[in-house]
């Protein structure tokens, strides 16, 4: 049995928060958005560290995928020693922490959507 998930979710990137209430927050922090962040539709970012139990990462990263705003491009993530979810809306990465070649991809789409590169910097595993 694979271990649980950590990861962030931004408030403000989803249309439906009601997701929130089936991972564990672990700890809530509040950043102003500056330039850099490429969001200036918002004023600032609420970071929800949470835990996602490993019996309901498939399902956590479907509901994601379908809550985030269909506006702007957003994603959410969480991994554990072996696998990283990267969730965008209507696509989810299920990626090998060792890979590569399938952090590039998912690197690849978050850029093509216009997430700035800085921010889609996955690494796999060393």
């Amino acid at each position: 049995m694979s271990a649980d998930f950590v990861g962030v979710i931004i408030e403000e990137s989803l249309e439906d928060k009601a997701v929130l209430s089936k991972v564990r927050i672990i700890k809530t922090k509040v950043e102003e958005v500056v330039e850099r962040h490429k969001t200036p539709w918002v004023k600032r970012w609420t970071l929800h560290t949470v835990g996602v139990s490993a019996k309901k990462a498939e399902e956590i990263a479907e509901e994601l995928s379908n809550s985030l705003d269909s506006k702007h491009a957003w994603y959410a993530d969480f991994k554990n020693d072996t696998i990283h979810y990267i969730i965008f809306r209507k696509k989810v990465f299920c990626i090998d922490r060792n890979s590569k070649e399938q952090y590039d991809e998912a690197k690849q789409y978050g850029i093509s959507l216009g997430i700035p590169e800085y921010q889609v910097n996955f690494h796999p595993k060393v």
